[in-house]
């Protein structure tokens, strides 16, 4: 019952993606709001329904996005593995193990699709990809980061209660 949430929050996020946060260009790069949702809700420590929620961002990507649906999968599920490794290390400091995370899924998402569209032949430049569009959309999830993770936290609160987990 506790994940039905994620099917109008991440339909949401994805809707927001799409109309809104898209158009928040800085160069050519955008920021990636289902990422940044998917890791702030991987990085609760209550929450056990992470892999559902990559596996719905993915399914809902794929029909609105044009990248090649085997690269969402792979970069959302790293994701949420990065995440669960992360918050079981990183627990004291979880606005760290956030940045770390954004950082890190970003970048693994971006060098993922360069090289799977240059196979695919897309004539990219690689110096041009990295500062026109991934430092940006870096700097662009670094500064959602915040709220984002904030939001999700007390999301988390309100679907797992301290008094059922314990």
């Amino acid at each position: 019952m506790r994940n039905l949430i994620a099917f109008p929050l991440l339909g949401l996020g994805v809707i927001i993606q799409s109309a809104i946060v898209s158009q928040i260009k800085l160069l050519s790069g955008y920021a990636d709001l289902p990422l940044l949702m998917l890791a702030g809700w991987a990085l609760q420590q209550r929450v056990k329904s992470a892999w559902h929620w990559a596996l719905l961002v993915c399914v809902m990507l794929g029909f609105v996005s044009s990248m090649p649906w085997p690269i969402l999968v792979v970069s959302y599920l790293g994701l949420v593995f990065s995440a669960q490794a992360l918050q079981r290390r990183v627990w004291q400091a979880p606005l760290l193990a956030m940045f770390s995370l954004t950082f890190l899924g970003t970048l693994f998402m971006h060098i993922l699709s360069f090289g799977v569209l240059s196979i695919l032949g897309t004539p990219f430049i690689f110096a041009d990809v990295m500062s026109l569009i991934t430092l940006p959309s870096l700097l662009l999830n670094m500064l959602f980061s915040i709220p984002v993770y904030a939001f999700m936290r007390e999301m988390a609160k309100w679907v797992y209660p301290i008094e059922e987990y314990e």
